[in-house]
């Protein structure tokens, strides 16, 4: 009896000719994922903004609703891990990565409040133009928040396991 071995090394994540086409899958998913996040966020931002609440708070409560999603969507979909999150690996890192993110978007949204203020305009422009500045901001720290994410809260997630197999 011949027993016959595969002379050829398994393949790594390092190795393979595909890690920018996997990088540019997880960039995808999560600009997909913030997306819907960030439909939700509008949705509390403008809810809040339209019953009179002040833009700190609109953002302030906009930016949370967006997180929580967020989170969940990005974790599963976006890096693969399931079950429970690990608190001071996964939770906790997150949260100080979107907070960063977050504050700068109530800061530019608040700022964007103050210099409106005194030019009087109908409150549906005002609206809007504070809507502006809160989209604008979030586009602005995505990239960043996208590879801090990516390198340092998510890093040894599901979509980093070495490919153990070649392809058929």
């Amino acid at each position: 009896m011949t027993t016959v071995t595969n002379p050829v090394k398994p393949r790594t994540t390092e190795e393979s000719p595909r890690p920018r086409r996997r990088l540019l899958g997880r960039f995808f998913r999560a600009a997909t994922s913030s997306v819907a996040a960030t439909l939700l966020s509008q949705a509390a931002l403008l809810t809040v903004l339209a019953l009179g609440g002040a833009p700190w708070l609109a953002s302030a409560f906009a930016f949370a609703a967006g997180a929580v999603l967020n989170f969940f969507l990005t974790r599963r979909w976006v890096w693969g891990r399931r079950g429970r999150p690990e608190v001071g690996r996964e939770l906790l890192p997150y949260v100080v990565v979107i907070s960063l993110g977050g504050l700068a978007s109530v800061g530019l949204t608040t700022l964007t409040g103050h210099l409106l203020a005194p030019l009087a305009l109908p409150h549906v422009w005002w609206v809007v133009l504070i809507d502006g500045a809160y989209v604008f901001s979030y586009a602005l720290v995505f990239l960043v928040k996208f590879t801090m994410l990516d390198r340092f809260v998510f890093a040894r997630g599901a979509a980093r396991i070495p490919a153990t197999t070649s392809r058929s």
